[in-house]
């Protein structure tokens, strides 16, 4: 009989993963097990203002799957559906929460399959994650501030971590901004000050040469 050739299935996993939540990780495990090689790919969006630059990303994300067999992490610009032709994919790989991602996604899905030729497989959220999303955690951090406890329940902790440094950061280059501009208030106006009493001073001394 003829032997048969086994094509490598690979799949890749697209997002801004802005930053990685405990959603994407539970997407990655599941998805590593329908495929022979996943690759998660690092996208921009252009729409969405960013909290980590993509390098940070790719990082943090590749040694959150360090332990993983068969994942791999790149960055990439342009379409998705190119990126996934350039890896040889067969497969897009997207997580669904809730009807709102349903509909988006099945746009895009169509999208790629029309014009691209390539797939999409959806993994449904878990009950634990089906409400975490990158927007949601930029939200609470930067609002709430870096909470441990918090932060544990969306992300691993070593994105917890990096949270936890970004804010402070933040709040140290605002403080340092605010200082600068509160000196430089003070700077502009003790000059004003100075030229107001001297204006003050001429007209004392000319109401008392009229006097004399």
């Amino acid at each position: 009989m003829p032997k048969t050739t086994h094509s490598k299935s690979i799949s890749i996993f697209p997002g801004t993963f802005d930053p990685p939540t405990n959603g994407h990780m539970d997407i990655i495990r599941r998805g590593v097990r329908l495929f022979d090689k996943l690759i998660v790919a690092v996208g921009q969006n252009p729409e969405k203002e960013e909290m980590f630059p993509p390098r940070e990303r790719v990082d943090m994300l590749r040694e959150l799957v360090s332990r993983l067999d068969r994942v791999e992490v790149r960055a990439y610009d342009g379409l998705t559906m190119d990126f996934a032709k350039a890896c040889g994919a067969h497969a897009i790989l997207r997580g669904i929460r809730d009807d709102s991602d349903l509909r988006y996604e099945l746009q895009q899905a169509n999208a790629n399959l029309m014009v691209g030729g390539v797939e999409t497989v959806f993994l449904l959220a878990t009950d634990q994650n089906i409400l975490t999303s990158s927007t949601l955690i930029k939200q609470i951090v930067e609002l709430g501030g870096p909470d441990t406890k918090r932060l544990l329940r969306l992300v691993p902790p070593q994105v917890a971590a990096r949270l936890r440094r970004h804010v402070n950061g933040m709040r140290a280059r605002m403080a340092a901004r605010s200082l600068a501009m509160n000196d430089g208030a003070r700077n502009t106006s003790s000059p004003r000050r100075s030229i107001t009493s001297g204006r003050a001073a001429r007209r004392a001394a000319n109401r008392q040469s009229r006097r004399a």
